[in-house]
């Protein structure tokens, strides 16, 4: 009897021995690529590139091969909109999860009511904060452009731990300027001259510092983020991009009503701009299947407004088929061509009409890192379900943008296929996209029901700004903002 009753105390000490190895193994299968190996996270951020600048979309002037094959081996979201149609509250946007009617960040820096620019601030929670908090390294290289006025905007400050590139959004107007930022201190680069466009061509500098932090880092999950100033004027890139574009018979456009430059042949430089930014993403994606990091890395690539190119003739054809460009809340000023690729866990050639913006890159980057977003109120929705080809939450809420300059202030929604746009002082227009994505038929007085429901959406959509306040207002100009001392 002693020895039967040992014998099964054995026997039930190894069963559940067993029972508990077996249960290791089961959730080592289910979630070993979440939980032990957790995914990187690239996103790639073109700047004033148009819906219609990719092949994918329809180019037929512009060579993207790279872009194109990663949209053949990923998936493309057809309905995914940048956090607005400027710079500065854009990229807000995509750092901390609001829109323009609830963020801090609604507009660029010359158009605040003090006419000081509106930076990121300590209490706000941003995507790299989130990440660090789930183990991850994080950097971002390029353009920042949250921190024009105060160095409490600084990535390093904002839960970056590397932050190389332009700290402001003028700045990174010149693609051959000489000084930029490592972390918190800035260094010259020899040679540069911004005026002759002399030097080391600075998206280079980005591209190869990208390549390296991921050789650095490959054995920690890590997010990169790699904030191209290309395309954006001025309109100026290496000879070795123009090459595949001379002498086609293209139409010689001077742009002597660009940015800064009167004497590039705008169309090839242009057309040379996109296709070296092609070129480097394709670049970065070899990397990480030399690394064999690509079945453990997400990698998108969008633009953080329409194109600005596409408002002096269609040549390019730059926005497709959608009205307007950057400054406009129509489709062509916020649509932004979007691509998510990661091999073995997005079908390849797949796409989604799913409605999506910047604002819901924050809870996306949440949910992969497997944590929950700090801030309960945030307007984004993971769109990570519909990445991955899984059933996606409903958004119930509008999608909503303003517009802070020139014309404005300009108000825009999108609930469902209902799109409405509003001018100060003006009455709102309606818009179906469903049967109109050019925006070619105002439906707001044959439809004045649905038309009032919009309008109330967007009166309760919006919080007040002091600096953003729905009122017009002019600029004060890039050089009345005060630049911290060491920025020069």
């Amino acid at each position: 009897m002693e020895k039967s009753s040992k014998m099964k105390f054995i026997s039930t000490d190894r069963y559940y021995r067993c029972f508990a190895i077996v249960i290791c193994i089961l959730l080592g299968f289910v979630t070993g690529s979440w939980a032990v190996d957790k995914p990187n996270l690239i996103f790639i951020l073109a700047d004033d590139l148009g819906y219609g600048d990719v092949g994918y979309n329809g180019q037929q002037h512009i060579l993207t091969p790279r872009i194109d094959q990663m949209a053949a081996e990923g998936k493309v979201l057809t309905d995914h909109y940048a956090g607005a149609t400027v710079c500065m509250p854009s990229r807000g946007a995509l750092m901390t999860g609001f829109h323009t009617g609830h963020g801090r960040i609604r507009g660029n820096p010359n158009w605040t009511v003090s006419g000081v620019a509106v930076d990121l601030k300590p209490g706000d929670i941003t995507v790299a904060e989130e990440m660090k908090r789930a183990g991850y390294k994080t950097a971002v290289i390029g353009k920042w452009g949250l921190a024009e006025n105060s160095l409490d905007g600084l990535p390093t400050w904002q839960g970056f731990d590397y932050f190389m590139g332009y700290r402001t959004h003028v700045d990174a107007h010149h693609h051959y300027w000489p000084l930029l930022w490592e972390n918190e201190r800035t260094f010259h680069i020899d040679g540069n001259d911004y005026m002759n466009t002399e030097g080391k061509y600075v998206h280079d500098i980005v591209t190869d510092s990208a390549l390296q932090y991921i050789r650095d880092k490959q054995e920690d999950p890590f997010f990169l983020f790699v904030a191209y100033a290309l395309p954006h004027y001025e309109l100026t890139v290496p000879e070795d991009s123009k090459e595949p574009y001379k002498n086609l018979g293209w139409p010689k456009e001077p742009r002597k009503k660009a940015h800064y430059r009167d004497d590039e042949d705008g169309n090839v430089a242009y057309a040379g701009m996109v296709s070296r930014m092609d070129r480097d993403v394709g670049r970065i994606l070899d990397l990480l299947r030399q690394l064999d990091l690509e079945e453990n890395t997400l990698v998108i690539f969008t633009s953080d407004n329409g194109p600005v190119y596409e408002r002096d003739d269609r040549f390019f054809n730059s926005n497709g088929v959608l009205r307007g460009g950057k400054r406009d809340l129509y489709e062509g000023g916020i649509r932004v061509p979007f691509v998510a690729w990661w091999p073995g866990k997005i079908e390849p050639g797949s796409n989604s009409a799913y409605p999506s913006a910047f604002w819901d890159f924050l809870p996306t980057a949440c949910e992969l890192a497997g944590i929950e977003p700090t801030e309960k109120s945030l307007n984004g929705i993971s769109y990570l379900p519909t990445l991955m080809g899984q059933k996606q939450k409903n958004r119930d809420a509008v999608l909503y943008w303003e517009f802070n300059e020139v014309d404005g202030p300009i108000q825009a929604i999108r609930k469902g296929n209902w799109k409405a746009v509003k001018y100060l002082e003006k009455p709102i227009e309606l818009y179906n996209l469903a049967s109109d994505i050019s925006e070619t038929t105002d439906l707001a007085t044959r439809q004045p029901d649905q038309a009032a429901r919009m309008l109330e959406l967007l009166d309760n959509t919006r919080t007040h700004s002091d600096e953003f306040p729905l009122t017009k207002r002019k600029s004060w100009g890039f050089g009345s903002r005060k630049r911290p001392i060491g920025s020069e």
